[in-house]
C-alpha cells in the first residue's frame, strides 16, 4: 500500500509538470501491469493520466507469454487464426486499461484517461484498409476512452480525416517533420468538418498528434559525428528539441486560426501535440532531457517507465521551456542544414524506419503467438 506521504514525495516533479499543463501518459502496457494493480497505482503515485501502446510494446508483453497462458489455451482450442488471436489479446489489454483509466476520462471530460491502440502496421500505406481496421478496433475495444493510432504516412492522412469524420478519436503516430505535422492538423480539421456535416457531437471527438523526438537527435547526431568538426559537434543534441518546439509553434498558429475558431464554436477540442519517443537514446544526455525541455501548456508527454521514474526522481521542471525558443530553434535547424545535412532526407528516413520497425515487431509478435498456439493446440489435443 502506498501512503499519501510516499505518493507526494515521488510525484514532486511530475506534479509540477502536470501543473504546467502537460498530461503525463505512460508509453507501456502489459497484462501483468494491469492485473497487479501497478497501472492503477501509477495514476496515484506518478500523475499518469493516459497510456500509449505500439507494436513493439505488445511484442515485448505478449511475446513473453506471462499472463496470457489461459487466453492462449482458449484461443488454441477454438482454432482461431494468429491474426485474430493477437487482436483478441491486444484489445483485451486495452479494454482493461481503459476501464482503469475511465475515472480520469470522466473527470477531464474526455481530455485524458485515454488508452491508444495502433492499427496493423502492415496497413501503413493503405488508406481504405487503415480506415476499416480503425473502425474494427474501436468496435472491439468498445470503450469511449480508446484512441486509435494511425501513422502519419501519406496514405494515413486521408484515413485520419475519414476516421475522425466517423466520430472515432485518433492518436496520429510517427510524425517527424514539420510539413507532415501541418498536414496532420489539416487532416484533423477536415475530419471534424466531416463529423459536423454528419451531425456528430464534436466535443466527444479527441485527438493527439504524436511528434517523435529522440529519434531525430539519434539520426542527426550520427551525421554530425561523421562530420566531426567543432561546429558540427556543438550542434549535437539540439535538433530534436528545435524540431519539437517549432511543431508547437505550428500548433499555436493552426489552433488560433479562423478555420479552427469556427469548429471550436461548434464544440470541437484541439488536437494536442504529444511528445513521443522521449526516452533518451544517448547516455551522454540527461535522462529527462526530452521532458524538462519540452514543457508547454496543452501538450502530452508519453514516457517509458524508466523516463517516468527518472523525472519523478530528478526532473527539473522550471516552467514553459518551449514557447520562448522559436528563434533559437530555427537557428539550430538552419545551422544543421548549412553543414549539408538534409532535413527532408532525415525525416523521411525516420518515417520509413519507424513504419518498418513497427511492422517487424508485429511480425515477431505473430510468430511468437503462432508458436504458442501450436504448442497449446498439441497440449489440448
Amino acid at each position: 500500500m502506498i501512503t499519501v506521504t510516499e505518493a507526494t514525495a515521488t510525484a514532486g516533479a511530475l506534479k509540477r509538470l502536470s501543473d504546467e499543463g502537460v498530461s503525463i501518459w505512460l508509453d507501456d502496457l502489459s497484462r501483468g501491469r494491469i492485473e497487479s494493480g501497478n497501472l492503477a497505482e501509477l495514476l496515484t503515485t506518478k500523475n499518469v493520466v493516459g497510456v500509449t501502446t505500439n507494436p513493439s510494446i505488445f511484442q515485448a508483453a505478449i511475446g513473453s507469454g506471462e499472463g496470457y497462458e489461459e487466453q492462449l489455451t482458449d484461443l488454441a482450442v477454438r482454432g482461431v487464426t494468429v491474426d485474430e488471436a493477437v487482436r483478441m489479446m491486444t484489445t483485451a489489454d486495452v479494454r482493461a486499461a481503459a476501464d482503469v483509466l475511465r475515472p480520469v476520462h470522466d473527470a477531464t471530460g474526455g481530455r485524458d484517461g485515454r488508452v491508444s491502440i495502433e492499427v496493423d502496421p502492415r496497413l501503413a500505406h493503405r488508406t481504405a484498409a487503415t480506415v476499416a481496421e480503425a473502425k474494427q478496433l474501436a468496435w472491439l475495444v468498445d470503450r469511449p476512452n480508446v484512441m486509435i493510432k494511425i501513422p502519419a504516412t501519406k496514405a494515413g492522412l486521408p484515413a485520419i480525416t475519414e476516421v475522425i469524420g466517423l466520430g472515432i478519436s485518433v492518436n496520429v503516430t510517427l510524425i517527424f517533420s514539420l510539413e507532415r505535422y501541418r498536414e496532420v492538423m489539416d487532416a484533423y480539421l477536415a475530419g471534424l468538418e466531416k463529423a459536423a456535416a454528419r451531425g456528430l457531437d464534436l466535443s466527444a471527438i479527441h485527438s493527439v498528434a504524436s511528434f517523435f523526438v529522440s529519434r531525430v537527435d539519434s539520426e542527426i547526431d550520427k551525421r554530425l559525428t561523421v562530420l566531426g568538426t567543432d561546429e558540427a559537434l556543438a550542434l549535437k543534441g539540439r535538433a530534436a528539441l528545435a524540431n519539437a518546439r517549432l511543431a508547437y509553434e505550428a500548433y499555436e498558429e493552426v489552433f488560433t486560426g479562423e478555420r479552427w475558431t469556427a469548429l471550436a464554436g461548434a464544440g470541437a477540442t484541439k488536437q494536442r501535440p504529444l511528445w513521443a519517443s522521449t526516452g533518451v537514446k544517448d547516455p551522454a544526455y540527461k535522462d529527462t532531457l526530452y521532458v524538462d525541455e519540452l514543457v508547454a501548456p496543452g501538450t502530452v508527454n508519453t514516457m517509458p517507465e524508466a523516463t517516468l521514474n527518472a523525472t519523478a526522481d530528478h526532473g527539473e521542471i522550471t516552467g514553459d521551456t518551449v514557447t520562448g525558443g522559436y528563434d533559437r530553434a530555427r537557428a539550430d535547424l538552419a545551422a544543421v542544414a548549412a553543414l549539408g545535412i538534409s532535413y527532408d532526407e532525415v525525416v523521411q528516413q525516420l518515417e520509413d524506419e519507424g513504419v518498418a520497425k513497427f511492422e517487424a515487431a508485429w511480425n515477431d509478435l505473430l510468430t511468437a503467438v503462432a508458436k504458442s498456439l501450436d504448442a497449446k493446440g498439441v497440449e489440448s489435443a
